[in-house]
């Protein structure tokens, strides 16, 4: 049974900035996206010395274990609230659905003027987590980290770069945009040691490269 760890809720970031044009990739970011704020370089690293280092074992998997998109507020469900928090002038209707707004993609750093072009990516994918530990959650358990929007987790990214990411960890998957590269690996970490997750050897060596810039 994995021990969830009390933790103080994080501030979300403020300040979305900018204008939009339409759907393009700029060389400078319109909008951000709110993604809760990680913890600082050195905290990601000492948490990330007392992660448990084992072999992954995907044994038994299935995304419909973690079922995702319950309702977080009001009629917005997961996905419709991250669109909503990530975007710049969203408008919704009724049924949350966003109707009109923007969406700064901060993994390659393309902005976009239509929600479908974006997905929620899980920072730490979920067939990442049920490797490293969450097979032996409960359902409820993974319901609760494929819905977690206080964590910086699920965050609006361009939807074929999420493709892309798959469920690949740092160890093979890194953030085009590298000015993001730090913002990631700590936010992976801040995850990890909050559920109680597991490392494979070659994902902590790669964060452990990668926080020492941070």
């Amino acid at each position: 049974m994995p021990k969830f760890y009390a933790r103080r809720r994080l501030s979300v970031l403020a300040g979305l900035t900018g204008l939009v044009a339409t759907a393009a990739l700029f060389n400078s970011p319109t909008a951000s996206a709110a993604l809760p704020t990680p913890i600082n370089g050195s905290t990601a690293r000492s948490y990330l010395s007392q992660l448990t280092v084992a072999a992954e074992d995907r044994t038994g998997y299935s995304r419909d274990k973690f079922p995702t998109w319950i309702t977080i507020e009001g009629n917005c469900n997961t996905r419709e609230y991250i669109i909503k928090r990530d975007g710049t002038n969203v408008v919704t209707n009724s049924a949350c659905t966003a109707t009109s707004g923007s969406w700064y993609s901060p993994y390659d750093g393309a902005t976009w003027t239509s929600a479908s072009d974006v997905d929620i990516d899980h920072l730490v994918p979920l067939a990442e987590a049920w490797d490293s530990g969450a097979s032996k959650w409960t359902t409820a358990q993974r319901q609760a980290f494929a819905n977690d929007v206080t964590r910086p987790q699920p965050l609006a990214v361009t939807d074929n770069v999420n493709q892309s990411k798959g469920d690949q960890d740092p160890a093979t998957w890194i953030p085009s945009r590298t000015a993001y590269d730090c913002t990631y690996v700590r936010a992976w970490v801040q995850v990890k040691y909050y559920y109680n997750l597991s490392v494979d050897p070659a994902e902590k060596t790669a964060l452990q490269n990668d926080l020492s810039g941070c």
